[in-house]
């Protein structure tokens, strides 16, 4: 079943970029803006240019943005997997668009805040490496568990809450875990790769070529991250006979999470 569902990512993400290409150029623009601003830096010129600009805040900034915008196809991918119609699925719908900027607002804070924000964690002597991942790692398995909700809003569902996403998630976390390790990893090897192929040999001429690379890789990864998501709150869904849509709901099912 897993198998079914990542080649079902990577078939769709496909053929949502070529039906709507540009829905799909949104990360894919905010990325090559980031790569100008890195290759004005000097980043690809050499390992020391590259630590150089690593920091720059310009730079910093155009990543809050890519991360933004990483984030925006979301809202259409996952309607186009889960609702059966091309058509409605690119629709600015109400209350689904209302629904879903609460949660693209809450992710932009947390973006912002892993940016920008002060580390409450360093006045306790608790802000190394080690704290750090610690709480990355707690971050991505309560993502895991608000699965549904994120999910069940983009497609206009506010019945289904945070904690009721917590009870439909319960008993599908390793499977929505391999789901978006096979949604992230596959892409992100090529695109670390492309940047590491700019700094260490490509010559300066092939900078371009590469980053332009890169950025479409970004661009389906954003794609297929929304992608493991939708998949996953539906088949944790279906487990618990719980309908992701709002139009379909029981009376038993229409309580408040």
């Amino acid at each position: 079943i897993m198998w079914r569902d990542i080649k079902a990512i990577y078939r769709n993400a496909g053929r949502f970029a070529l039906a709507f290409p540009l829905l799909f150029l949104i990360p894919v623009l905010v990325e090559m803006a980031q790569h100008v601003v890195e290759i004005q830096a000097g980043m690809y010129l050499n390992e020391a240019g590259a630590k150089a600009a690593e920091g720059d805040p310009v730079r910093l900034w155009f990543g809050f943005a890519k991360t933004l915008a990483i984030g925006l196809p979301s809202y259409w991918f996952v309607r186009y997997l889960l609702l059966g119609d091309p058509a409605r699925a690119v629709r600015i719908e109400w209350p689904a668009i209302g629904l879903w900027l609460v949660v693209f607002a809450l992710s932009a804070i947390q973006a912002w805040w892993s940016l920008f924000g002060p580390d409450f964690l360093a006045p306790m002597g608790l802000g190394g490496p080690i704290e750090d991942a610690g709480t990355g790692i707690v971050l991505q398995v309560a993502m895991i568990y608000l699965t549904v909700w994120t999910v069940a809003w983009a497609l206009g569902n506010a019945r289904i809450g945070p904690v009721r996403s917590v009870a439909i998630m319960n008993g599908s976390f390793w499977y929505a875990l391999g789901l978006f390790v096979a949604g992230f990893v596959p892409l992100m090897i090529p695109h670390y790769g492309l940047a590491i192929l700019a700094v260490v040999w490509a010559p300066s001429g092939l900078d371009w070529a590469l980053m332009i690379a890169d950025s479409l890789v970004v661009g389906f990864l954003a794609l297929t991250i929304a992608g493991s998501s939708a998949l996953a709150a539906r088949r944790a869904a279906r487990r618990k006979g719980v309908d992701l849509t709002p139009a379909r709901f029981s009376a038993k099912e229409a309580a408040p999470a």
